[in-house]
């Protein structure tokens, strides 16, 4: 989608953005006590898009930043041994590059909301990070995989043609 380094840097604002308040609003109502099937839909409320909000503020940037070191480079470069351009149908290569991306984001998003969160915010031991962080990537990704592919993706893109289509 994005043709020039200015456009691909927008489109990447877009999806850290789309991406970090998705995550945080999971993350928020988890933290609030929110089990969909333990039949706890009572403790989701309004304030956790609010707290969300507040929380995606910041974890944007790291998402922004990590994905441009590394996660959507190695996400595609995994992606390009699976499909084939120009043959494979666009909605599959779609896929393949997300779910591709995803696969070395939510590893990577994990340790930092692990570190942040936990390590620095919470004084959990040092000594517990690698504990904490795979239960921190367990937890969410199903979700950052479902999110990717159902909201924030097709919300960015829709978002990155409006503003890059010319009327």
């Amino acid at each position: 989608m994005p043709k020039t380094k200015f456009q691909g840097v927008i489109f990447g604002i877009l999806m850290s953005m789309t991406m970090a308040y998705g995550m945080e609003v999971y993350n928020v109502a988890i933290k609030e006590g929110f089990h969909a099937l333990a039949g706890g839909l009572s403790n989701m409320t309004n304030r956790i898009f609010w707290d969300a909000l507040i929380e995606a503020s910041y974890m944007w940037i790291f998402v922004f930043i990590f994905s441009n070191l590394w996660g959507n480079r190695i996400g595609h470069g995994i992606a390009e041994k699976i499909i084939r351009p120009g043959e494979d149908n666009p909605f599959f290569i779609v896929l393949m590059i997300s779910c591709c991306t995803v696969l070395i984001m939510c590893p990577t998003m994990s340790m930092v909301a692990a570190i942040l969160f936990n390590i620095i915010l919470a004084h959990a031991p040092v000594s517990q990070l690698p504990a904490i962080w795979m239960g921190t990537l367990i937890k969410n990704f199903p979700m950052a995989l479902l999110w990717n592919l159902f909201a924030a993706g097709p919300l960015t893109r829709f978002l990155f043609r409006k503003i890059f289509t010319n009327h």
